[in-house]
């Protein structure tokens, strides 16, 4: 078997207003020690690990101050079909504490695309194809 991707992590400000938020888009804790929490958005994807920002930066050996678009978006494809799904995640995310940055629209691709941010300004995006 070759490699795969088995988590992304986050470097967050605030550890339970990012869980909340998370389990606001319907993730579901998997594993939560102090400083620390790891969320499932279903059996095929990867894990979702949460950790302060300034823990994680020291780890790395980082600034923990990065600023500006880092040139990462992560994606966020809903359960469902339908166009409508990423008009509905978006409100979601609103609802639970994000920003949309990009309401839903059409794309040239034929889909439809829309983007948010958490509340540490990571950006996803949501797309139905």
């Amino acid at each position: 078997m070759g490699a795969q991707i088995n988590a992304v992590t986050l470097g967050v400000k605030d550890l339970q207003e990012s869980k909340s938020f998370y389990e606001g888009l319907g993730a579901s804790v998997d594993k939560e020690f102090p400083g620390f929490v790891s969320l499932k958005f279903g059996d095929a994807s990867p894990d979702l690990a949460l950790y302060p920002r300034d823990g994680l930066a020291a780890i790395i050996g980082v600034p923990p101050d990065g600023a500006g678009f880092s040139g990462i978006v992560l994606d966020y494809n809903p359960p469902g079909k339908g166009r409508d799904r990423v008009d509905e995640v978006l409100s979601q995310a609103e609802r639970a504490g994000g920003k949309v940055v990009s309401p839903a629209h059409d794309a040239e691709w034929g889909g439809r695309v829309g983007h948010f941010s958490d509340p540490d300004g990571n950006l996803w995006q949501v797309a139905s194809y």
